[in-house]
This record gives structure tokens, sequence and C-alpha cells, in this order.
């Protein structure tokens, strides 16, 4: 065979092109996206159209910090807009506190834009450090002469399980910063972020991955009600308010669909206090409902001072949701002569008070609700079925456990009574537990198979229980089994906690938006029977002839009330054996329908576990962790790698960007074009050597694909 001949070239030594191909890409992409930019002087406006971005997300954190993000395939790109002149900070917090919390901080000063990946400790110092991967990638950085703003992007997961948080479907809670003063002259050190402790902000859960909804644009055919409370007082300290105000809406003589509502904030104190909104019809005509319509309102406990007539819902807001709007398909029906009064329960609550932000305390509220309805209707119907447990006493939780879990079962006795004979589809779902709810999982069972959870939430917070929609509805048939899924963290509490609508007991509710409307079936709850419940605490036999009711049996436990029981229970010791008989023991089904209709042969039901003997579970993969620009590193290959990690040493060149503020002005679009070309030129010249070397085959592939990448 003939040897080729040998070619001599100058020689490159592998970390350097890649230090070349990593200065060259961050100087293409700087300058591809420094176009023109302005920002005005609220938080709240968005950039220019001419900046050629569109968002599919934005919120308000405060008054003084926006969020803006965008997600495309598995990359998240966020943009923020501070009213501040120092150093911002963003990111994700595992519980709400800043400890162990994933951040990204930066700053402009002096026409740079610094911006590092970093992380908290969770030693008790509130300064973030820098990682040794930087898993944050930035776009643009600049400061106008109120604003600092920041766009960046990062992978939904980094694979970076030491530093990093990853992005999932579940709430997610935002940390957020932000400082008047700069580091001193621009430096990235640990110990030089100016006051880092008083810089946070309380932290917002929100939930990143929702759907985008489509811009609602009002039209003309849309008629707009408010309906609001009147003069409520709010409850002091972390006291719960539960308000029922009745409306009479009896001018709608033919039926219309409701397409959209959102919350009404009678003054800032109302975003604080507000909790939840439920809107409930109430079918046919009684002089109770006429006296409660005349009123201003009354004070509440949920489902005991509800009407049996008022079982409906119909809308239902939570905290940290600013609206919602149907999908085109579909629209809630409204209609007098099927139901002309409303029930609006109000929840009020402080739970999280921002002592900074928080204004002199308004003694009456006019909050509400603000609802969009129009006489075109839509194809469908749409429904809400609340699934889960019922707020009762039985449902038992008992104190210092990690993980608790309780299961509201929706039995497919009542949904194969309900159910057209095509399903229905769920297209939206709102979970709620109260304060020391951790996870909420529908499930699907059909016969013995269990499906894909319908929605899944493994990080839920009581301060966002916004309705989510799925990003393709759900087909529920006759016979499926629904069962709401629950797990409660009670390690901070000493004594047991209850069901009940309060903040201070429990709640496991799931309520699902779905299409085609029926009336049969709208609450579909369980409870432990009594004998459940009495099993699980070690009771054999109650006295009957007793009042208040003794247990007789067994014989250590005589004379005891159930209170007593409840309170010398050892949980520390015995709660694995009250856990398997609550999960394992009988339940009672309780459904429903519309006019407060019980489920025909549901009344004398029992109801147990199924046998599931197909179960689901849900693969969890991580890609390589990328480094730079690449989606996976190449075998082999020794990227660079910041050494010095405990004293976070970071070379200043790698964590900045050499990119003028917006206040300097901007090159013109010719310069760009030069500089790109030069750009350009100069990384294909090095790329061709690199092809004409001597290196492997693989080698060549992966220079290959970075370059398609940068022209592309």
């Amino acid at each position: 065979m003939t040897t080729p001949t040998e070619v001599k070239y100058t020689s490159l030594s592998l970390s350097s092109l890649i230090t070349y191909f990593i200065s060259c890409f961050v100087l293409v992409s700087c300058l591809l996206e420094d176009v023109p930019l302005t920002l005005a002087t609220k938080a709240s406006t968005l950039p220019s159209p001419g900046d050629g971005w569109s968002w599919d997300h934005g919120v308000d954190l405060n008054e003084d910090f926006r969020i803006l993000w965008k997600i495309i395939n598995q990359d998240i790109t966020f943009e923020i807009q501070a009213r501040t002149m120092g150093y911002v900070g963003f990111g994700f917090s595992p519980d709400g506190n800043i400890a162990g919390s994933d951040m990204a901080i930066g700053w402009v000063d002096r026409g740079h834009t610094y911006f590092q990946d970093r992380h908290i400790k969770r030693n008790g110092d509130p300064e973030p450090v820098v990682d040794p991967s930087q898993d944050y990638i930035l776009i643009m950085g600049y400061e106008n002469s109120t604003h600092t703003v920041l766009r960046f992007r990062r992978k939904l997961n980094t694979c970076d399980a030491m530093h990093d948080i990853a992005i999932t479907n579940d709430t997610m809670r935002i940390l957020f910063m932000y400082n008047e003063q700069d580091p001193l002259h621009g430096s990235v050190k640990p110990g030089r972020l100016p006051d880092p402790a008083s810089s946070f902000r309380p932290y917002r859960p929100m939930l990143l991955t929702q759907r985008p909804f489509s811009q609602y644009k009002h039209q003309d055919h849309v008629r707009i009600l408010e309906l609001r409370n009147e003069d409520v007082e709010l409850p002091g300290a972390d006291d719960t308010l539960i308000w029922c105000k009745m409306f009479k809406l009896d001018d709608m003589k033919h039926k219309h669909h409701l397409i959209r509502y959102e919350p009404i904030y009678d003054s800032p104190s109302s975003v604080h206090y507000l909790q939840h909104i439920t809107l409930r019809e109430c079918h046919g005509i009684h002089e109770e409902l006429e006296e409660m319509a005349r009123e201003q309102g009354r004070q509440c406990m949920g489902a005991r001072d509800i009407p049996l007539a008022c079982n409906a819902i119909v809308a239902s807001w939570s905290r940290g949701s600013n609206s919602f709007t149907f999908p085109d398909e579909t629209g809630y029906p409204m209609e007098s002569r099927q139901a002309k009064y409303y029930l609006m329960e109000t929840h009020y609550n402080n739970l999280q008070p921002d002592v900074t932000q928080l204004p002199t305390r308004q003694m009456a509220d006019n909050s509400g609700l603000k609802i969009y309805f129009t006489h075109i209707l839509r194809p469908h119907d749409a429904g809400v079925l609340s699934i889960g447990m019922d707020p009762n006493w039985r449902h038992i939780i008992p104190p210092g456990q990690n993980q608790v879990v309780s299961e509201g079962q929706c039995m497919e006795d009542c949904t194969a009574y309900a159910f057209p004979a095509e399903g229905i589809r769920i297209f939206a779902v709102m979970m709620r537990t109260h304060l020391i709810g951790k996870e909420v999982k529908l499930r699907q069972i059909r016969q013995y198979e269990e499906l894909p959870p319908i929605a899944h939430d493994s990080n839920v917070d009581v301060a966002y229980q916004d309705f989510r929609r799925l990003s393709t509805p759900v087909q529920a048939m006759p016979g499926d089994r629904l069962v709401a899924e629950c797990i409660y963290d009670s390690s901070s509490r000493k004594a047991i906690t209850l069901g009940g609508l309060t903040m201070k007991e429990e709640s496991c509710i799931v309520l699902t938006l779905y299409y085609p409307r029926q009336n049969k079936l709208t609450t579909c709850h369980s409870l432990p029977s009594l004998p459940t419940v009495l099993h699980s605490l070690g009771i054999e036999q109650l006295a009957t002839d007793s009042n208040p009711v003794l247990i007789s049996a067994p014989p250590e436990l005589a004379g005891m009330t159930l209170e007593t029981r409840l309170l010398s229970y050892d949980w520390q010791n015995q709660f694995n054996e009250f856990q398997d008989a609550t999960r394992k023991g009988s339940f009672k089904p309780l459904c429903w329908g519309a006019r407060n209709h019980v489920v025909p042969s549901t009344e004398y039901l029992e109801g147990f576990n199924i046998n599931i003997t197909k179960t689901y579970k849900k693969q969890k993969h991580c890609k390589h962790k990328r480094l730079f620009v690449t989606e996976e590193t190449a075998p082999d290959i020794n990227f660079p790698v910041l050494h010095e990690v405990d004293n976070n040493n970071i070379i200043e060149g790698a964590a900045r960007s050499s990119r003028s503020s917006a206040t300097d002005g901007l090159c013109s679009a010719q310069s760009y074009s030069r500089t790109i070309t030069v750009a350009l030129s100069s990384l294909t010249t090095h790329l061709l050597m690199v092809q004409h070397s001597a290196l492997s085959r693989w080698q060549r592939s992966w220079w290959r694909w970075r370059w398609w990448f940068l022209t592309s």
C-alpha cells in the first residue's frame, strides 16, 4: 500500500484551538445579539419590537423586577429587567430558603457586563459563590439610566446536580436579589458582593414550563362582568377568613360561554391576603339563595356553610395566577334558566408578608373576579370535576414524618355512571394542598393497569396553586379510576394535622377542567372508612353506649376517647403500621352530581385499592453535560476546567462579556458586518487547518459539527 505523502504545517495544540473557538463564538454571539434596544423606566415595559425576540411568558416578581422567558426544546432563555444600577441575581431555591440555591449573578460596570453561574452553600453564608461549571450562558447585558438588563440561557437540566437545580414541570421556587451597588471595580472574587443578605427578596413560586397561552385579544362580542366582595374586613396575623358572597345573574336569557377570568385586586393589601377565589354555580330557586343574594356577604367555612345546591364549580383562582383563558374549542356554559345564582367563596390569609413592601393594612376589601363571556358559543361545554380527599377529620396526618401519603379515590363506579361513552378530555388541572403539602399526583388506572399520571408536581407550594394547561388533553374513560395522591412533610409539626378547610388543617384536592361537560358527577371524593381509621389507631372496639364515645378494646386502650388516642399514639415508632393500615384499608366513596344528587348505588359502597398488575414508572435520564456551547463533550477531549474551586479564584476574563453598555451607543450595521466577516474568516482558516491535520476521524467530525452550529 502506498503511503500518503506527509504534509507539514503549523502545529496547533488542542487546548489552543478550543480557546480560540470559544473566543470567536462568544464574539460572534455577542455581536449578533447587540442590536438597538431600549428599556422604559418601568420594569414591566418590554423591549422594543426591533429587538427581534418574542417571549412566551413574562411576570413581575415585584414592582422593580421583571422576568421574561421562552423555552425552545431543552433550552430556556431568560431576560431580567431590574430597576437598579447595581448587581442583580436570579435563580432557584429547593425549598424557599437561600441555602442550597442555584443563582446567576450579573452586573454592568464601565461598559462591561459581568456574569457568573453561582450557588449558595449550606453553611449560612448568604453570598453566592462561583460554580466550577458555568452552565448559564450570557447572551447580552446592558444598563440605561434606570435599569439593568441581562439576557442569558441554560439547559432545563444542566446535569450539574451538585450546584444547579433542574427546571422541570414542578413548581419552581424563584429566588431573586438586587442591590444599588456594583462589586468593587468589577471584582468577581468571593466576599465582594455588597450586602448580599439584605439584597434577597421573598421567593416566588411559579411554573416555568407552562404551555404558552395565545395572547388574549378582546373582541366586541365578549362581555365583562365584575363580581366583587363588599367591604370585607381582612384578618389579622396568620388567621384565615373564608367569605361567601352570593350573586344573582338573571339577565342571561340565552346560553353564553365563559371564556376567561382573572382576579380583581382592590388594593395593594389584597395581593398579600387573597389565597383562593372559587365561583360556584347554584341550581334551583330557594329562599336561602335569594336571601344570601340580598346580603353583603357572610363568613363561612366552605362546604359546611355553602348551600347544598351550590356544588358545581365554575371558576377557581389561586394565588400566583394572573388569569385563566379557556382553549378555543371550549367554554363554561352560563344561562339564567339553568342557574341564576352564583356563590363566590374567597379565602383570605397572609402567609408570607413582605414587610418591605406591605402597605398599611386596609381594613375593608372589595376584591373579586372579573369574568369574560360571549353569546357566540364554542364547540364544547367545559366542566369542573373535583377529585380528592373530602375535608374531614378522618384525613389524619401524623406529626414528625418526612413523608405521609394520602389518597383521594374517584371510583370506577362513579366514572362509569357519569362519563359519556367517548369519555371526557381533561385539559387543565389545579392541585391543592395547604402548608405541609409536598407532592401531588393525579393518577389514572384503567382496569388493572396504571397509565402515565395526568398531572404530577413533586414540589407544590401553597402560595401557587394555579390551573395549569396540559400539553395534550388526557382522555378519561367510563370505568377509569382517578386517584389524587398527596404527600406531606410533617417533620416540623409536633401534633397531628387533620383534614379541613383552614390553613392549619390540610387538603388534598385536584380540580380538573374538561370537556364535554356532564352534570352527573361534579365531586368525586373519598374518605378512609371508620373501621379503617380505628384499625390504623390500634382500636378494636368502641363502647356505643357512652357519650362521648369511649374505646372498649383492646384492654390497654379501654376508657380512652378517640381524641386521647390520637394524642397518645406513638407516631415515632408506629407510623409505618398506621400508614400501611390507612392505604390498604377500605374507604368511603363520596360521589355527587351538580344538583347535589348522590350517584346511585354509591351510598353503601365500600372501596379498596386496586391490585395493579402493570405499573407506570417514569424513566429518569440526563444527557451528558455540555461545556461551553456543545451538547455533549467529545470522548477523551480534555476541556479546560476552572481549578481552585474552594476559593473561587475564577479568571476575570472568563466571567465577563466585554460589550458596551446600551448607554454608550451601539455599532452600525456596517461595523457588525465587517467584524463578523473578519471573525468568521479567521475562524474558518483555523478550522481548515484542523481539517487537514492528522486528527482522527471523529475529531474532524467534532469540528465540522461546531462549524455548522455557528453558520446555521
